[in-house]
């Protein structure tokens, strides 16, 4: 089977890159970068933002596509991610469904709950309450509505909290890297007693990967430990693994008022998947 990874340059799409290669199968990826250099990967830098009809041929008539690609995060309230990444991404991915690719796999995010709390499963209506929540969301009802009209396997996969090498320095853990290399005594956080689910990018990437390569479970699927985490024991975690100490300075910051306090995902249908997969 041919797979075409988009946004392979990416945090997350190195490591399915990465995991894909233990696969067997022939890899084809794409960025707007062009430093991906890989032994038994065809990488086609491109920018999915150009406007073509020939996307299909271009990446060698795929057979299926992880579509990573999204542009402008941790930036959760900005129009964009409605008016430029929803339009790019629909485009695209219909072009390649039309022209024959008949195994779609695409990130979603925890946002699209939108503020319930608890341990939410994927039968949950979804209530996005940020821009970015509504624009993956309204891909997902996009393409669900496309799939009324052309038969293709669709996979819908949910992330929730991920953490790993080179990613974004925003993050709550590269923040705290960060304060530890220049030598803080201090580091500012919130309360750090909202709930989280958290996986390693390592995990979430073979996940993504079992999710994609099989077709009995469709639909939404979340990519998620199941096990709620407080941030500030993710934190110290952290410190007493890597055996460093700084002060934490909680409540500097307030809670967020886009996330719930409290929720987690349910992992029954993951888990279903990748038994199905490995079998």
């Amino acid at each position: 089977m041919k797979i075409l990874v988009t946004g392979s340059t990416g945090f997350i799409g190195r490591y399915v890159v990465g995991q894909l290669l233990r696969t067997g199968h022939e890899i084809v990826t794409t960025s707007a970068k062009t430093e991906l250099t890989l032994h038994n990967v065809q990488h086609i830098p491109y920018d999915l933002n150009s406007e073509r009809n020939d996307f299909y041929e271009l990446f060698g008539q795929p057979d299926a596509v992880i579509h990573l690609a999204w542009q402008g995060l941790p930036n959760y309230e900005e129009l964009f991610h409605i008016e430029h990444n929803l339009r790019i991404s629909y485009r695209f991915l219909k072009q390649m469904i039309e022209s024959g690719t008949q195994n779609i796999n695409v990130i979603g995010t925890c946002f699209e709950y939108g503020l319930q709390e608890g341990c939410l499963s994927e039968d949950l209506p979804a209530k996005p309450n940020t821009v970015y929540g509504v624009a993956k969301n309204t891909l997902r009802i996009f393409l669900e509505q496309l799939q009324k009209k052309i038969p293709f396997d669709f996979k819908w996969i949910r992330l929730f909290y991920l953490y790993g090498e080179n990613q974004n320095k925003n993050s709550i853990l590269e923040q705290l890297k960060s304060a530890i290399e220049h030598g803080d005594k201090t580091f500012n956080m919130s309360g750090g007693e909202q709930l989280r689910d958290y996986l390693p990018v390592e995990t979430v990437a073979e996940n993504i990967v079992g999710i994609s390569l099989q077709n009995k479970v469709q639909g939404i699927i979340n990519n998620c430990s199941g096990k709620p985490i407080s941030i500030r024991r993710l934190v110290e975690e952290y410190l007493e693994n890597t055996k460093t100490k700084i002060k934490l300075n909680t409540g500097f910051y307030p809670y967020t008022n886009y996330e719930p306090f409290a929720f987690w995902g349910n992992t029954n249908k993951l888990e279903r998947t990748l038994i199905k997969n490995d079998r």
